[in-house]
């Protein structure tokens, strides 16, 4: 029996480079640059719910402090939060959402929808209400110009007016590859 060991560069004591996504012209890849990874959604999350410090983010998500640190100061930095000082003796600071940090909200609402339709089995954990009627609000995406929702079936999306080489050739090679399975 032959046992292959692959080793990574983090574990050979190297740090991984990670890839600057930020001047990329796909605005997922953008957004992922500035959003982070998925501690720093939580944080979001967390934000929008109402907390604001440190001790009330560390308890929350359980998280090492000295990655909270990270995350916080990358979100500071990415323009998301707001590092406030609310105390002068000892200094304390709580970290607020920006406008920037706010838009991200229906980003997050429809994570909310998609992770309670498709992977919560024991149903919703935390629902949107309309404050006026106390009713549920079932989350979607809609054509804000017609309050068309916005499905698979009903719209595509296209290189925009600003696309680069890069996305024109991958929405042409999406093109090519459809155009060959609808002549099989």
């Amino acid at each position: 029996m032959t046992c292959i060991l692959k080793v990574s560069a983090r574990e050979k004591g190297h740090q991984m480079k990670r890839t600057d996504l930020s001047a990329w012209a796909c605005p997922i890849a953008r957004s992922v640059s500035r959003v982070g990874e998925w501690w720093s959604i939580l944080i979001l999350r967390d934000a929008m719910y109402g907390l604001t410090r440190f001790d009330e983010f560390e308890e929350s998500l359980g998280i090492a402090p000295n990655m909270l640190t990270r995350r916080l100061t990358d979100l500071v930095a990415a323009g998301l939060l707001e590092r406030v000082q609310y105390s002068t003796k000892p200094p304390r600071y709580e970290y607020v959402l920006t406008e920037l940090g706010w838009s991200f909200r229906p980003v997050m609402l429809a994570l909310t929808e998609w992770g309670s339709e498709r992977l919560s089995p024991q149903g919703r954990t935390v629902q949107l209400l309309d404050k006026a009627s106390g009713r549920a609000a079932r989350i979607g995406v809609v054509d804000l110009e017609t309050g068309q929702l916005i499905t698979r079936d009903s719209h595509v999306v296209v290189p925009g007016p600003a696309a680069d080489a890069i996305i024109q050739e991958r929405f042409a090679r999406v093109r090519t590859k459809h155009a060959a399975t609808e002549r099989a």
